[in-house]
């Protein structure tokens, strides 16, 4: 895979996050871009939910959308879950 296509992965998968956490602003998204813990506090602080909740939600679509934020060399992308050992 090469760069235009990871950089075309993380649009989808930031596309599809906008859909799913409607409330978060554009400038929300650019402080956000590949930080997880920054994407789980957004999502805390918009949408009013503790952040187990948001945990969670980040975590469930993760999970559904495992296959964008993926690269051939399997290298761990911060938004990935870690594989349980």
């Amino acid at each position: 895979m090469n760069t235009d296509q990871m950089k075309g992965n993380w649009k989808q998968f930031v596309g599809k996050a906008k859909e799913k956490w409607g409330k978060l602003t554009d400038n929300d998204w650019q402080i956000v871009e590949r930080k997880r813990d920054h994407l789980v506090g957004r999502i805390q602080e918009r949408y009013g939910i503790a952040r187990e909740e948001a945990e969670r939600q980040v975590a469930d679509f993760e999970r559904s959308h495992e296959r964008l934020l993926r690269t051939p060399s399997d290298r761990q992308h911060p938004l990935v879950p870690k594989p349980l050992a």
